[in-house]
């Protein structure tokens, strides 16, 4: 009698332990599964697919940090073409001139109203003269915040008998702003300035 017992108290034992063995193996699996569900969906979202040409192209979202080097090139970029981009129509300088202004301080709007009052624009719209640029690199450094920059470029410059190629270095630095319509970078241009802006050539047209 007391053997049996023995062996029904050894029997049960090993029940428990099984069960515990189990219990615990189906925690780790279910938790397991909850993190693995959690990786799945964290890299479901940071893939996005664009439509392009009747293409899907997979593209990957990235924190602003990784961003930043592109996205500051890029501000620099369309705020001197914006400012440079010239047209002999009041209407067109205006608007290119606006857009210009939302990505910079109030460095820019000095330089813009100097040039007005000096009628550099009343000269272009007159003399039928068109203005064009071309950025030929950015240089940031991103190491120091506010990040400062350097931009390089070529402008040419279209009058009714002549065409003037010019070269231009301007510098400045970049703060965080909010992002919004007008600033989709969410960059601003401060201290900005002219350094050099000096004729290379002047070819006459045919």
């Amino acid at each position: 009698m007391f053997t049996k017992m023995k062996n029904i108290d050894t029997a049960v034992r090993h029940l428990k332990a099984f069960s515990i063995v189990v219990v615990i193996g189906c925690v780790a699996i279910c938790c397991f599964a909850v993190w693995k569900s959690f990786s799945l969906v964290s890299e479901t979202q940071s893939r996005v697919y664009i439509l392009s040409g009747g293409k899907a192209l997979e593209a990957f979202s990235a924190g602003r940090k990784d961003n930043v080097p592109v996205e500051a090139r890029d501000h620099v970029k369309t705020f001197h073409e914006l400012f440079f981009t010239l047209d002999p129509d009041d209407k067109a300088i205006e608007a290119n001139i606006t857009r210009a202004l939302y990505l910079a301080d109030g460095s820019a709007k000095r330089a813009y109203d100097d040039l007005k009052e000096n009628g550099y624009y009343a000269g272009l719209i007159s003399g039928n003269v068109s203005q064009t640029i071309s950025v030929d690199s950015v240089m940031v450094d991103v190491a120091e915040y506010p990040y400062h920059f350097r931009c390089y470029a070529t402008q040419s410059i279209t009058r009714p008998t002549s065409v003037t190629t010019r070269s231009m270095v301007t510098e400045g630095a970049l703060r965080n702003v909010s992002r919004s319509d007008n600033n989709p970078h969410g960059f601003l241009i401060e201290r900005w300035n002219t350094i050099e802006n000096r004729d290379l050539k002047t070819a006459a047209r045919r």
